[in-house]
């Protein structure tokens, strides 16, 4: 049975247990006794790492930190909104999904969210597996993008969020400026394509990467292989990305390919 199949299956409790089966259960509508579900004490059933749980998981925290994120700056904006439609929507989710989502987000939203409990069982359960604790962030930084602008009750709570996955403050940063270069890059690509114009900004390009213009070559295709790697779907789904979410790996490969692809032909690489 599929991560998904237990959970509408109402046997996530042994699948996931601790605040983040807290979590689920609110948003699925179930609820299981207080001596179930703490990590690691599962009965031999699942060990933390076991990919279903991995994935069940990173669904429950990506929708319900997203709800806690959106109401970071003390309202939630339509475009907040929006964005986790969009997500919603990249996933393909079916309508029970996308219920269960959308609870999950809801959920993220209230005063009493454990945020620093579900981020250290998530932490746990992914494992020591960075790529995909940086594709969670990488989600939820573009989620604070969602209005056009990071707010800085959105940056804290993200530092915050950082802080406890054990992200340093560095990577974060640097998370945060290849994020917005390619979302910049990405616009700057449609407008130029409806002005008729065929190539965006290089700078743009260089910042989607995060290399600088004067990078050498070898660099920037160290830096194009690295991002590339981190985000291959297969990859991330081996380690534990649910497939839904396949789609919005291949989008992020996509605009890092877009910017090596400028890169290269302004610097006349093969």
């Amino acid at each position: 049975m599929s991560w998904w199949g237990k959970i509408i299956g109402g046997a996530f409790g042994y699948a996931l247990g601790g605040p983040l089966g807290a979590v689920l259960g609110a948003a699925v509508g179930h609820k299981f006794d207080s001596g179930l579900e703490s990590i690691g004490t599962q009965a031999g059933r699942w060990q933390t790492g076991d990919q279903q749980r991995i994935q069940t998981a990173f669904f429950t925290a990506v929708f319900s930190v997203m709800g806690r994120l959106a109401k970071a700056d003390g309202h939630v904006s339509r475009d907040e909104i929006r964005m986790a439609e969009t997500v919603m929507r990249e996933m393909a989710l079916d309508a029970e999904q996308r219920k269960v989502a959308i609870n999950l987000f809801n959920e993220g939203k209230q005063a009493d969210f454990p945020l620093e409990d579900v981020l250290e069982q998530f932490r746990r359960e992914c494992h020591g597996r960075r790529t995909l604790i940086q594709m969670f962030l990488e989600i939820q930084i573009n989620a604070a993008f969602a209005d056009g602008r990071m707010h800085e009750a959105e940056r804290h709570l993200l530092y915050h969020v950082c802080d406890c996955l054990r992200v340093s403050r560095f990577v974060y940063e640097q998370l945060e400026g290849m994020v917005a270069a390619q979302r910049h890059f990405h616009e700057r690509a449609g407008e130029r394509q409806a002005a008729g114009r065929s190539e965006p900004g290089i700078d743009d390009a260089y910042r989607a990467l995060g290399v600088s213009p004067d990078a050498s070559d070898a660099e920037v295709k160290k830096a194009y292989r690295r991002l590339m790697n981190q985000h291959h779907p297969d990859k991330l789904v081996a380690r534990g990305l649910p497939e839904e979410m396949i789609s919005v790996a291949k989008e992020k490969t996509q605009e890092i390919q877009a910017a090596w692809a400028r890169i290269r032909h302004a610097r006349g690489l093969r």
